[in-house]
């Protein structure tokens, strides 16, 4: 991993992305076309085995290929250049059917598909980490009481479990998008010059099909060259799942703050740090998820500019997808491994979260004695009595049951037991409980 991607990818998609893996994507589609031409005997099979001894990323100069590829505008031109030389070293002959029936997109497209593949399955491991962890710490903390939060202010209380379970709702169901738009972008390409096949004669069903199946890829109904609605929906989809990510990052990052101390991302390992504060713990896997999800929306906004291609092949659109795809599946990859490991060893302080709770004075419970009144004194009389009170319990530093019980109005209506109870968060939780199983899916 270079200097300049470590805050913005994983290592292993670093690794993914890296110069030799996409060469040898790229030389994999041609040794596939090369075995399925020869299968239906478009191409001697001894030509085929030349190409696949060819088809080797030792065997060639990136660099070089970089630079003549930024001249060519592709890579696909300096690699079956620099394939067919190697090929022609072997045998002569064998050299004339290097890239048969091709063209370069052919070669980009299929690559990328097969580098997806390999994405989605580091992706798919990390999310099954998150998903088993979140559940086990909603599970653990269903019965843990806290302060509801809206607008950043104080709120009828909740629990942890369901926070935690709301998390796992939204990445889920985040995720399933994802994962069916990798299902669909996973396929092969191969169209020849105009995506008609036609220099493949009849044979051009027989050789895509071929291709597929070498490759392990799903086979198209058609060559895709302009029509890049796949893609389209698969960084889409990312954006949705990083900013899903990015909302269980921003909530632990203020549940860590100081003043509310709630819940923690665990120190160590290089984690949390400052450079100059000993004292401070960071919610660095948290600012390494906000930042990625802060640079997706852009990179999303910048795919779906270039989707508009003209005609049979576009120009510009499709030699700036490559970059733009690596860096949406970076962006997400690091997010999503970043809160994993934050969830896998999440700490919790459930007297933290009841002292916070109580440091509200009961006045979080205006709602719950609003509601009680309502019923004889209507609703916009019980809430203006609510506000008078809560005004009051804070003006003098004492507890909303307290106020409620000197006013006569209230008095009236509501016994002293309902009034001195009305503070009790675990008579307020409502559906939280039915809730949060229903996110778990349990």
């Amino acid at each position: 991993m270079r200097l300049i991607e470590s805050l913005v990818t994983t290592e292993a998609l670093a690794g993914l992305f890296s110069d030799g893996s996409i060469l040898q994507a790229m030389l994999d589609f041609e040794v596939a076309l090369a075995r399925a031409a020869a299968r239906s005997r478009l191409i001697p099979e001894k030509a085929a085995q030349s190409i696949a001894e060819a088809g080797r990323i030792e065997l060639y100069d990136s660099a070089q290929i970089a630079i003549d590829g930024q001249r060519a505008a592709t890579l696909s031109i300096p690699v079956v250049k620099a394939l067919t030389e190697r090929v022609r070293e072997r045998d002569q002959h064998s050299a004339n059917y290097v890239h048969w029936g091709a063209t370069s997109q052919d070669v980009s497209d299929t690559a990328l598909a097969l580098l997806l593949v390999r994405a989605r399955a580091i992706l798919s491991a990390d999310h099954a980490r998150i998903m088993k962890a979140l559940r086990r710490v909603s599970d653990e903390n269903a019965g843990a009481i806290m302060l509801g939060r809206t607008l950043l202010q104080p709120a009828p209380p909740i629990t942890f479990g369901l926070k935690t379970a709301g998390w796992y709702g939204s990445i889920r169901r985040s995720w399933r998008r994802v994962e069916a738009a990798l299902e669909e972008t996973c396929v092969l390409q191969l169209g020849g010059a105009s995506g008609t096949l036609a220099s493949l004669g009849e044979h051009g069903i027989a050789v895509t099909r071929a291709m597929a199946e070498e490759l392990n890829l799903r086979y198209a109904n058609a060559p895709w060259h302009a029509h890049r609605d796949r893609l389209g929906a698969l960084v889409c989809a990312c954006g949705v799942y990083a900013a899903s990510l990015a909302k269980m990052a921003r909530d632990i990052a203020l549940l860590m703050q100081h003043e509310v101390a709630e819940a923690f991302e665990t120190a160590g390992n290089g984690r949390g740090g400052s450079s100059t504060m000993p004292q401070k713990q960071n919610p660095s896997a948290c600012a390494l998820t906000l930042a990625a999800a802060n640079r997706v929306p852009g990179l999303v906004a910048n795919f779906l500019f270039s989707m508009t291609q003209e005609q049979e092949r576009g120009v510009g659109g499709g030699q700036a997808e490559w970059a733009t795809i690596a860096e949406v599946i970076g962006a997400t990859g690091l997010a999503l491994e970043s809160m994993a490991e934050v969830a896998e060893a999440l700490r919790v302080d459930t007297a933290r979260m009841r002292a916070n709770l109580e440091s509200t004075h009961g006045s979080v419970f205006a709602e719950r004695a609003m509601m009680m009144l309502a019923g004889t004194i209507g609703r916009d009389r019980a809430h203006t009595l609510l506000e008078q009170a809560v005004r009051r319990a804070s003006h003098d530093g004492r507890k909303l049951t307290e106020v409620l019980a000197e006013m006569p109005e209230v008095a009236g209506i509501l016994r002293p037991q309902q009034i001195s109870a009305l503070d009790s968060p675990e008579g307020y939780l409502g559906t939280a409980e039915i809730f949060r199983r229903q996110l778990l899916g349990s």
